[in-house]
């Protein structure tokens, strides 16, 4: 039996850069102190989120890193034992992605570009083109940023990449068309906690959902941090707050626990599923 402690982060991470990786410091180091295995920051825990969905302000961007940044490597410095996922804006050429990297005292152990954009982010941001998994101190991960995770197909290539943890990275607000005057009972929320909770159980693998808290510009984030089971059972959360999730698992033997009578991804019937919308004829 092999025991690991998993975190997501609920917390506010605006666009002063050096306090952000103030604060993230101090969350790794608490996080090495206390025998925490992952620790999953929200995505743009580096320099802030956009602060509008729908008309992001181009002259008003987060910054953007190099990967080989100065602030990547103080992390990567802290991290120790502890594998860190954690987002930033990240410069690449001519273009940004929204990124996050997964890494360990022993370097960069894995990077995932955002897919899936919402609104109007394809104007501030290029889109990613893969989900792949890789090999951690705590297991083969994959990682997913905010929207990625509306998509069934997100996590399933993870899964089939052969993930046994998801870390979902989000920058994720409460509805922007509709919002409700309390967090909890925004439409937003519950979508939230419903992928969350569905994208390990049709998987059977663990989702360790970190978000932002408090506002940016216009948005104001969920917060909602969890560790989901891969029987989709939330097994720690901080509900709307800021703070940190935390449960310590076996994730192989709960894994193989899961699937012992129903493997949904051996019996998966690939023959009859469509993989695009057929074209429509009178």
């Amino acid at each position: 039996m092999t025991m690991v402690t998993l975190g997501a982060v609920a917390g506010h991470f605006g666009r002063d850069l050096e306090r952000g990786l103030d604060k993230a410091l101090g969350l790794i180091e608490a996080a090495v102190r206390d025998g925490v295995d992952l620790l999953v920051f929200p995505d743009a825990a580096l320099g802030g989120y956009l602060g509008d969905l729908r008309s992001p302000a181009l002259d008003d961007l987060p910054p953007a890193l190099d990967p080989n940044s100065p602030q990547i490597a103080a992390l990567i410095a802290a991290a120790g034992p502890v594998t860190v996922c954690v987002g930033y804006a990240e410069a690449a050429g001519d273009l940004r992605y929204n990124t996050a990297v997964c890494l360990s005292g022993d370097g960069v152990l894995g990077t995932h570009r955002k897919v899936h954009q919402p609104a109007g982010e394809h104007l501030a941001y290029a889109a990613g083109d893969v989900f792949g998994a890789f090999d951690t101190p705590v297991g083969r991960l994959g990682m997913l940023i905010d929207y990625d995770k509306t998509f069934p197909e997100s996590a399933r290539s993870l899964a089939l990449d052969g993930a046994t943890v998801i870390a979902a990275l989000s920058a994720w607000p409460a509805s922007v068309t509709d919002r409700s005057a309390r967090l909890p009972a925004d439409r937003q929320s519950r979508l939230f906690d419903l992928y969350d909770c569905a994208r390990a159980a049709e998987n059977q693998v663990f989702v360790v959902s970190s978000n932002q808290t408090g506002v940016q510009g216009e948005l104001r984030f969920l917060g909602q941090a969890k560790v989901v089971g891969p029987g989709g059972d939330i097994l720690a959360t901080t509900r709307s707050k800021g703070g940190l999730a935390v449960a310590t698992v076996d994730v192989e033997a709960e894994i193989v626990r899961a699937r012992r009578v129903l493997d949904h991804l051996a019996e998966r019937r690939t023959d009859t599923y469509l993989l695009e919308s057929p074209s429509r004829t009178r």
